[in-house]
């Protein structure tokens, strides 16, 4: 059954989902879109949004790139909600979104209680995963930070 609303979420090819602007009244199930951490989704609404809600954006970000195209970013693992209003408040879309971590070229080694994530394409490199060992993130976080500074102009002499 079509509903006046509709969301289309694109990855690879368009997908329709529909989402019921009464949902949460009816006792319907949230639609439900997964994302992939550090990641970004391009979705597509079928009516112009005014204004998007993100119930935790510690775990998803959303950004409007223009009144029918969102862009929804994984931040960290977890699950949030997203409402999508029009110009009139009125909810175009109401679905839960879920983070999960990458999964494709990633490596995970466990020494006894300690995880060490690698992100491996033609070779492995260590990766900033949350739930890593606590030196071990520290340091790739801080090492990546040092390189991203150094690249930007903003690196800081050595003490």
């Amino acid at each position: 059954m079509a509903t006046r609303y509709q969301i289309f979420l694109m990855v690879g090819v368009l997908t329709a989902l529909p989402f019921s602007a009464g949902a949460q009244s009816t006792g319907l199930e949230k639609e439900s879109v997964t994302i992939v951490m550090d990641q970004a989704k391009i979705m597509r609404i079928a009516a112009p949004a005014s204004t998007i809600i993100i119930g935790n954006p510690a775990i998803a970000d959303a950004t409007m790139q223009d009144a029918q195209t969102l862009v929804i970013t994984g931040r960290t693992y977890g699950t949030t909600n997203m409402i999508i209003l029009d110009s009139e408040g009125e909810t175009i879309a109401d679905a839960n979104l879920v983070v999960e971590g990458p999964t494709e070229n990633r490596v995970t080694v466990y020494r006894a209680t300690n995880r060490f994530s690698y992100s491996c394409a033609s070779s492995c490199e260590a990766s900033v995963v949350p739930g890593d060992a606590a030196d071990f993130f520290g340091n790739i976080q801080s090492q990546a930070g040092a390189r991203s500074g150094a690249a930007s102009g903003q690196a800081t002499q050595a003490q």
